[in-house]
């Protein structure tokens, strides 16, 4: 049965608040204290603009979270999947310029992976102000906060390759505790003020844009955006839980959410004017709406509630980064599973990566407030960039006429408005998010390019025009047998192809005599589980070309997947037994295997290369080095590799520098060589 349709069960409900909602469930931490210092802080507030900007947040909610991604993205998913390369895939086919917003919300996506952990911790643990013994003990200084929140943050990344699936089962029940909190909490300072009930009117939201008492004008929106941090997360997290259980499960977490944004505007209505509270650092209506007994228990739940987005947001990237890997965005990289569950994914350089940079993003911001400003921009690409793909997913997959052009004017427009008005704190700390930004997407484009460029100069053959040739030195016994089986991993899907530089290994390099030549494709489908193969004979019983097809989520671990299909043609009949006399194991009839691979790289002449195209090659060429070798990719760790590096392009000479040969005179015999 696919996830999404998988039925409520409570179980699976407290999954949902746990692992979904982590990144959403903490906005009230800083969206209206962002709010609010946006406007100049406390004493400059008066009662409608906390009302209008009350209405901002709950209609921002309700259009961008409830109707765009639960009502609307959630029907986009991928047998059960759902994300922005999920859709991805499902579109992919339809037109090459999707692979535009496809990369570049996937790299805003993944800068929002750095920041999240960043600026949750550092706002929760700020949250001890609130706390006089505390707030003396952290002093007038940054650094106090900046050394927990860096202890916090190491701790998390730390961990992170030993799983988290013991911890894992905490994350329902405890984020359940949380909700209940900022709902009950959000109740009780609510009563003693109930006329922010009127936010519920849109009229409101309106008003504030244009009103003189709103300081920032419509520069309000990028404070009110970071209420949907996390509405990504709750559709690329669909495939865990289910869609029954997201549909559930929502109500209750936006109602939470709600009543505690309404909340601190009761408070912050009670105490406008107030110079004292006004002057306090870090000043949060989160805390200060809470008796003060009860603060030290919002400040432990508020930690504990980070600590659990940020690990969303962790796994998450993994999860991203793997997809893209898949879908040939981003180089091979190491991939691990340290629990049963083919969910827990972890890829060490994407955990250390992220790790330099949430600590670089304290180190250099060192308050939540100024982290925020750099926050809200990741968000609104990857908004922006998944609403196109929706156009396109509606409008080509589906077949509608009219919905897809009424999500793209209405979504479209509010997030572009979002956008320009995350940009008027560019200044401000934004400018981090750009860059970041723009690194990962460079990254992504120069392989991307990359691949398109070696794709365009591969020079293939017609393998079948090619067996006598093997034929001949498959049996040529005057030949050492350099193995039982040859493997080459190969990029068409064809089998009545091959690339000419493999052929040339074999046939030309060193005569390569094996007992099998095994040429397998690996064929990445829009499927995220699947596991098939197919077999080309060619008539033979010692030429076999394998297409290996994996879901976008599936481990490509050849060797593995190579050993069941050389037993399973063995049991058929249809390829002879290796019988392998030697081996501490016993005999048995699998032989050695050795694989082939096959490096490209940029030759010193460019030739049809263009300047730009050279350079990114080799920059291609720098990442898969950095990024490892096919042995590390397809989990050849105990297989002997044949590596030979060819020139991509064979420059041929002009037919006018043709070398010609002249005979030696008697001044030439007699000239010195130095």
């Amino acid at each position: 049965m696919s996830t999404s349709k998988k039925k409520f069960q409570f179980s699976l409900f407290l999954v949902t608040i746990g692992i979904v909602y982590g990144d959403i469930g903490t906005s009230p931490l800083y969206v209206m204290k962002s709010i609010m210092e946006g406007n100049g802080g406390l004493a400059n507030i008066n009662e409608d603009f906390v009302i209008g900007a009350l209405s901002l947040v709950i209609w921002t909610v309700t259009l961008l979270t409830t109707v765009k991604y639960v009502l609307i993205a959630m029907k986009a998913d991928n047998h059960g999947e759902g994300g922005i390369f999920s859709i991805y895939a499902l579109v992919r086919s339809h037109g090459k310029w999707l692979v535009i917003p496809a990369i570049l919300g996937g790299a805003a996506l993944l800068a929002d992976g750095v920041l999240t952990p960043a600026v949750t911790v550092t706002t929760a643990v700020e949250g001890l102000r609130s706390i006089a013994v505390m707030n003396q003990f952290l002093g007038d200084g940054q650094w106090t906060v900046v050394l927990i929140t860096l202890a916090i943050i190491c701790i998390l990344f730390s961990v992170q390759h030993a799983g988290t699936s013991k911890i894992g089962k905490a994350f329902g029940p405890a984020m359940l505790l949380w909700f209940s909190f900022l709902g009950v909490t959000g109740v009780i300072t609510l009563l003693q003020y109930p006329v922010v009930l009127k936010a519920f009117n849109p009229v409101y939201a309106v008003q504030v844009l244009f009103s003189s008492y709103n300081k920032a004008g419509f520069m309000i929106l990028g404070s009110v955006f970071l209420a949907t941090t996390g509405a990504e997360a709750l559709y690329s997290d669909m495939g865990h839980v289910g869609r029954e259980n997201i549909y559930f499960s929502w109500p209750f977490v936006k109602s939470c959410l709600v009543l505690n944004y309404m909340g601190q505007g009761a408070w912050m209505i009670r105490n406008m004017g107030n110079e004292a509270l006004a002057s306090l650092q870090d000043m949060n209506p989160f805390f200060q709406m809470l008796p003060e007994g009860l603060r030290p228990v919002a400040v432990i739940l508020s930690a504990m509630a980070a600590v659990i987005a940020s690990q969303a947001l962790i796994t998450g990237s993994y999860t991203l980064v793997s997809e893209a890997i898949h879908l040939d965005l981003l180089p091979h990289l190491e991939m691990s599973y340290p629990s049963d569950t083919k969910g827990q994914l972890y890829i060490g350089s994407v955990n250390w990566l992220m790790w330099i940079g949430c600590t670089l993003v304290v180190l250099y911001f060192r308050s939540g407030h100024k982290i925020e400003s750099a926050y809200g921009l990741a968000i609104t690409i990857t908004m922006l960039m998944t609403t196109l793909l929706i156009f396109a997913y509606l409008r080509k997959v589906r077949k509608r006429k009219l919905l897809p052009w009424v999500v793209l004017a209405v979504f479209g427009t509010i997030e572009v408005i979002f956008f320009v008005s995350s940009l008027g704190k560019f200044l401000h700390g934004g400018y981090f998010t750009a860059l970041l930004t723009l690194l990962i997407l460079i990254l992504m484009v120069i392989w991307y390019r990359g691949t398109q460029l070696e794709n365009r100069f591969r020079i293939t053959l017609k393998l079948r025009d090619y067996i006598p040739i093997l034929e001949r030195l498959h049996k040529d016994e005057s030949l050492p047998l350099m193995a039982n089986n040859l493997v080459f991993l190969v990029k068409d899907d064809d089998p009545e192809l091959i690339d000419r530089d493999i052929l040339f290994s074999i046939v030309d390099k060193d005569h390569k005599r094996a007992d099998a030549y095994w040429f397998i494709s690996m064929n990445v489908l829009e499927t995220p589980g699947d596991m098939t193969y197919e077999v080309e004979t060619y008539g033979t019983d010692f030429i076999f070309h394998i297409r290996i097809n994996l879901g976008f989520k599936c481990s490509q671990h050849v060797n593995v997947y190579l050993r069941q299909i050389v037993q399973d043609l063995q049991e058929k009949g249809e390829l002879p037994l290796q019988d392998r006399k030697y081996s501490i194991y016993g005999s048995f009839n699998v032989g050695n295997f050795k694989f082939g691979v096959i490096h490209k790289i940029v030759p010193a002449k460019w030739g049809v290369l263009g300047s730009l195209d050279a350079k990114i090659l080799n920059a291609k060429y720098v990442i898969r080095k950095w990024a490892g070798s096919k042995m590390t990719w397809y989990g050849l760790d105990t297989a002997t590799l044949i590596v030979e590096n060819v020139p991509l392009v064979i420059v041929p000479p002009k037919q006018n520098e043709r070398i010609k040969r002249v005979e030696r005179n008697e001044k030439n015999k007699t000239q010195k060589h130095w």
